[in-house]
């Protein structure tokens, strides 16, 4: 039956392609209007897109939250108003034969990983007082944007092909990878634009469960679905005593605070979101607030 389709699709995104002309080809292939996707995609970029189906519409927000990691090409040189090579060239440098040495190129991308303040960008989705910033850029608006606070948390397999260079970066959501490519070539005094990018994670998902497009079809979509609770196997778990009364009480909705089971999980205060179990049984997801631990989403 349609409505038993729950869980989550790992699609390789192709190059030229919205994540939500995924969602809308899925939608249409898989007949279930319940799909959504966890994190946009640029339409020149592939790789990793988590796509929910049915139930897995409820831990969008929470998949929305993880890490994503990438490999990233970009070429020194030149910077366009995409911050990528499918824009147009608004600087480049006088001497096209300029040379930078390989290790300061390497020591000045390595000095981003941490915390950073990044500018999004003009062409980008984000919106300004309700209209989105490249609707604006492609009238010719630029408008002032603050900066955001991003973390990158790793850099590596920097490889350095005169002015080509690509390497694996392991980022908070919501970092724009062409950005940190054009801010390595301010940092560098040459310029810089993104040339190629394929996601390679989104955590708890990597390259190595994502499908083609062209492969997904209803009669063998249970090969490809992962489930809500591997899903969510990066959060820590709570498990309640197997007794009528939990699956009762968690099933109708009541609240119920959850501290005393913490100490017996080994759980860290400063978490803020736990997996919930009755014995063996998955119920969903419970939140850590002010007032003690209590069900979020019932899944």
């Amino acid at each position: 039956m349609l409505h038993e389709l729950n869980g989550i699709i790992v699609i390789d995104k192709p190059k030229e392609m919205t994540s939500h002309d995924v969602v809308a080809i899925l939608r249409k292939k898989l007949k279930t209007k319940k799909i959504g996707h966890t994190g946009t995609l640029d339409p020149m970029a592939t790789g990793v897109l988590p796509i929910c189906i049915g139930r897995a519409t409820k831990i969008v927000d929470f998949l929305l939250e993880n890490a994503k990691g990438y490999h990233c090409e970009m070429c020194l040189g030149s910077a366009t108003d995409t911050q990528d090579r499918w824009g147009t060239v608004t600087h480049q440098v006088e001497d096209p034969n300029f040379q930078i040495e390989p290790s300061e190129i390497v020591n000045v991308i390595q000095s981003f990983i941490g915390e950073i303040d990044q500018m999004p960008p003009m062409y980008s989705a984000l919106k300004v007082n309700g209209e989105k910033l490249v609707d604006l850029a492609r009238k010719g608006i630029v408008v002032e944007r603050e900066t955001r606070k991003r973390t990158i948390h790793s850099i590596k397999n920097i490889n350095v092909r005169q002015h080509t260079i690509d390497f694996n970066v392991v980022c908070s959501k919501g970092t724009y990878i062409r950005t940190l490519c054009h801010d390595i070539g301010l940092k560098l005094g040459c310029y810089a634009h993104m040339t190629e990018l394929r996601r390679t994670m989104s955590d708890p998902f990597n390259f190595e469960r994502a499908v083609a497009i062209d492969d997904v079809n209803l009669e063998k979509i249970s090969e490809h679905l992962v489930s809500i609770e591997d899903a969510l196997s990066f959060m820590e778990s709570i498990v309640l005593p197997d007794l009528p009364k939990y699956h009762k009480w968690i099933q109708n909705g009541v609240r119920i605070q959850l501290d005393s089971f913490k100490s017996q999980n080994q759980l860290k205060n400063t978490k803020k979101f736990y997996r919930i179990y009755v014995g063996h049984t998955f119920y969903g997801i419970a939140e850590n607030t002010d007032k003690g631990l209590f069900m979020k989403k019932l899944l």
